[in-house]
């Protein structure tokens, strides 16, 4: 059975948050980059009739991790993240965008760890390049693979500590390991699959030829 995955765009950046369940209805979930809205999220948590058992970050950039603190107070969901001081300090303090509401980080990421929450397994994955702390998580066909990769487009490279050849390396990376019809949920946009990027996404290019 694929897993369930509901997605909500949030805050000012427009940022995909994932609810994530092995099937639907589901006593437990986990929730992916809560950027923005947590009381929200929540009441989308209790129509379903599931909780949030465990926070999952990509990235510390604030329209991922704004909403991390107060979903994580809330709930009481431990938080598996890249430790913020992995992030460059001006990307960690919010870029100016808005300050971040500091959070504990439960279970600290460097990626290699595999996590068994709400009965997902899920692998974890260093895929620098957006950022130095990026990581991504597959599970079941499914890769929440943050700002890495969109459909079309990738992520940005010119903020503190972006890379464009440790994306290029990271994308083919995930090329090398996952079939083309993994399906990517992205930091931003509609979800897409491994193949078509590989296939047609023209900043891709060079891993075509």
């Amino acid at each position: 059975m694929p897993l369930v995955v509901d997605r909500y765009e949030l805050g000012v950046a427009v940022t995909n948050c994932y609810v994530v369940r092995a099937e639907r209805g589901a006593a437990d979930a986990v929730v992916v980059d809560p950027g923005d809205d947590a009381s929200s999220l929540r009441l989308e948590l209790a129509g379903m009739g599931t909780r949030c058992a465990a926070i999952l970050v990509t990235h510390a950039d604030v329209d991922h991790v704004g909403a991390v603190h107060e979903l994580a107070e809330g709930t009481g969901a431990p938080v598996h993240a890249p430790a913020r001081d992995a992030m460059p300090k001006e990307r960690a303090d919010g870029l100016g965008w808005y300050s971040v509401q500091s959070y504990e980080v439960d279970t600290v990421l460097r990626g290699g760890e595999r996590l068994e929450l709400a009965g997902i397994e899920f692998e974890v994955i260093a895929i620098p390049g957006h950022s130095p702390d990026h990581l991504a998580f597959a599970a079941d066909g499914a890769l929440f693979s943050g700002d890495l990769v969109f459909a079309g487009s990738v992520g940005r490279v010119d903020l503190p500590g972006g890379d464009w050849d440790a994306l290029l390396a990271s994308t083919r990376a995930l090329a090398d390991r996952f079939p083309p019809e993994t399906t990517i949920y992205p930091g931003h946009g509609p979800p897409t699959t491994l193949g078509a990027e590989l296939a047609r996404n023209p900043f891709l290019a060079e891993l075509r030829a």
